[in-house]
């Protein structure tokens, strides 16, 4: 099967994907050893070099695992990359159910986790958040974006408290999904308004050292965005 592409970088792309083919269909189980570079090189009909570029890419995606002196074996035959792309194209309500049920657990780890630091990055980001507030503590005429970055780094803050890697890797893919959905929320005014004291809660609960609390305040903060978009939905 000879593989063409214009350019180096491409040509590792289509043996990353060719690769990723073989993976999700099921040719080499979970477990098994793939073959060896110079067998995909010549199956692929592309260089060794080319064929090690990709399979790196792929072990870093979390479905090959690479051994020094046994080989490259499968670790999974599902793309990490597509669940990622399925969270991108969920809607508001999925979004905010989905960071219900990660934030809560993270608020409750990093009530008992929490470092001197951490706590600082959680009242710089609500500092900066309320700075770009209006009167009515909602974003002032033209600092939407910024001030939805400032929300994001508050809850990235909160989750990276909890100092769990899986945890942190997660949200972090998720990020760009939650700012969205947020600017989104923002911007519409038949949504409830960002209380700031409602986050103000999260952060002191988990100063505290209470987990019980600080998921119910993290749950607090995400059930009424919630709970609008579902009385919005049941409308239509």
């Amino acid at each position: 099967m000879a593989l063409q592409a214009a350019g180096r970088r491409s040509l590792v792309d289509t043996v990353v994907d060719a690769l990723r083919s073989q993976l999700t269909a099921g040719e080499w189980p979970v477990g098994s050893r793939i073959p060896t570079e110079h067998a995909l090189a010549e199956q692929l009909q592309v260089g060794r070099n080319t064929v090690r570029e990709a399979v790196r890419v792929l072990v870093h995606a979390g479905m090959l695992r690479s051994r020094q002196g046994e080989g490259t074996f499968v670790v999974s035959t599902t793309d990490p990359g597509d669940i990622m792309r399925g969270v991108q194209r969920a809607g508001i309500r999925d979004v905010l159910e989905l960071r219900i049920a990660l934030e809560a657990e993270a608020a409750r780890l990093a009530a008992l986790r929490h470092e001197p630091a951490d706590l600082e990055r959680m009242r710089a980001a609500l500092d900066a958040q309320a700075a770009l507030a209006d009167a009515e503590g909602q974003p002032a005429s033209g600092s939407l974006e910024l001030y939805a970055d400032h929300d994001v780094a508050f809850h990235r803050a909160v989750v990276e408290a909890a100092h769990n890697t899986a945890l942190t890797a997660t949200y972090g893919w998720f990020s760009s999904s939650v700012r969205e959905a947020l600017v989104g929320y923002l911007g519409d005014r038949a949504m409830p308004k960002v209380v700031h004291g409602d986050h103000v809660a999260v952060l002191e609960a988990i100063a505290a050292g209470d987990p019980e609390a600080a998921a119910r305040s993290i749950r607090d903060v995400l059930e009424k965005p919630k709970q609008a978009v579902e009385s919005l939905l049941a409308g239509r």
